[in-house]
């Protein structure tokens, strides 16, 4: 044999073993896919028959709570799972908290000027800055006034009168008339003069040039309005002097929230100096007009500011409380508020759990007044409301779908999965029959 016929020789065995594979393989596809046609057959009742004993154990389940419309039934370990809790519907002191923001004031009634009834001149200051604390009956100026001059020669002039009547011996002239030292001495004090003073002018006999000014109260020096050798007038502020033992918070309210503080209510102040340090107080005052342009009306209360470290200015967070009569209520957590409906979950017997429809009224910080729908006694859920709602929905969705009419729509369901499957195998098969062999295999 040559060498050319032994190459051709070859190459004939090697076509003839390629294309004895690609048939291997061809077979094997299709006894593949034959056995998955025959597997689907076969599974498709199985299916079949699972889903209709699972409808049947819904159907049986839902038809145990159809005594109570969308309640959901729970065992013991489930509402653990769940992290289900209960509260008590009972009568309760409703308490009305508004809450409110504020800003510190001086208490006006221990704010004080000094201002001289008398014109002058500023001789010296003796307080001469602000913020400077001062006592009461402290010195905070000497005024020069010409009219205190001639005021108090006419009192050293009443005191010679005085002494020469009352030496009087002519008959029938008493020994003392209508003192005129008194009438001076009314004058000085009307003038704010003291009777120290007065007593120094008398008892040294010569007129002082200038008279002082003493601090009405004991307080800081929170204004000054006048300087050294400055002219003044009668009646004139020359500064304002607080007394801040005491301290006014003023809240401003909204006007749908006014008529529930009254006098009296307990507020409790936090500081935005003094955070995590809350001060208690009450409400002494509601101011009796309304602000036009923010419409809230101002509540007062009133502070102890030992040490005062509370500063007028301070910005505050108001909470005021107040009582407002007995109520039935429930927390707020036990509500479900779904925009068209406002209900509660109720515990009945058997670990049933059953919406009820409510109408609510006043909402008084963690409880909200019920006027209808539960009564007292009934233990309502106060937690994991939505997950049970979500149960219960889905309950109304199945016992709708179980409902009339379950025989026709499964046996539908049967017909169309039976001729579903007997179409997809007719169709796979006839894919099977109709696929082509390769070339090489033909061969």
């Amino acid at each position: 044999m040559t060498s050319r016929s032994a190459a051709w020789i070859r190459r004939l065995d090697r076509r003839v073993m390629f294309g004895m594979g690609a048939l291997v393989v061809a077979a094997l596809i299709w006894l593949a896919l034959s056995r998955d046609n025959e597997g689907e057959t076969r599974a498709a009742p199985q299916r079949e028959d699972t889903a209709m004993a699972g409808m049947s154990g819904m159907q049986g389940m839902l038809s145990a709570n159809n005594g109570s419309q969308s309640s959901v039934k729970l065992t013991a370990a489930q509402l653990r799972q769940f992290g289900v809790t209960f509260d008590t519907v009972k009568l309760r002191t409703l308490e009305r908290e508004v809450r409110a923001v504020g800003v510190v004031t001086f208490d006006e009634t221990r704010v004080a000027q000094v201002s001289p009834k008398f014109s002058g001149y500023v001789d010296r200051l003796l307080v001469n800055a602000t913020g400077q604390p001062v006592r009461r009956g402290q010195p905070v100026a000497a005024i020069y006034s010409p009219d205190l001059v001639a005021a108090q020669q006419e009192l050293l002039l009443a005191a010679r009168l005085d002494r020469t009547m009352g030496q009087s011996s002519v008959p029938g002239v008493p020994a003392s008339g209508p003192s005129l030292l008194a009438a001076a001495r009314t004058r000085m004090r009307l003038w704010d003069i003291s009777d120290a003073q007065i007593n120094s002018i008398l008892s040294t006999g010569r007129v002082q040039r200038t008279l002082t000014l003493f601090s009405p109260v004991s307080g800081v020096v929170v204004q000054k309005n006048v300087v050294q050798g400055q002219s003044v007038t009668a009646g004139m502020p020359l500064m304002t002097v607080a007394d801040l033992s005491t301290v006014w918070v003023e809240a401003d309210l909204r006007e749908s929230e006014a008529s529930n503080v009254r006098v009296g209510a307990s507020a409790v102040v936090d500081l935005n100096a003094f955070p995590g340090q809350p001060i208690a107080g009450r409400v002494s005052y509601m101011y009796p007009t309304l602000e036009q342009e923010a419409r809230t009306l101002k509540a007062r209360i009133i502070l102890p500011n030992p040490g005062g470290r509370i500063k007028p200015g301070m910005y505050a967070t108001v909470r005021l409380s107040s009582p407002s009569g007995t109520a039935l209520t429930v927390p707020a957590s036990a509500l479900v508020e779904t925009g068209e409906r406002t209900f509660v979950f109720v515990e009945m017997p058997g670990g049933v759990l059953a919406p009820r429809d409510v109408r609510i009224g006043r909402r008084a910080g963690d409880y909200i007044e019920i006027i209808s729908g539960i009564s007292a006694g009934q233990r309502v859920v106060t937690s994991a409301q939505f997950l049970i709602d979500s149960e219960s929905n889905l309950g109304e969705v199945m016992r709708s779908m179980i409902g009339t009419g379950t025989a026709a729509s499964m046996g539908e369901m049967k017909g169309l999965t039976s001729s579903e499957n007997a179409g997809a195998i007719g169709d796979k098969r006839a894919d099977t029959k109709g696929m082509k062999m390769p070339s090489a295999a033909r061969r």
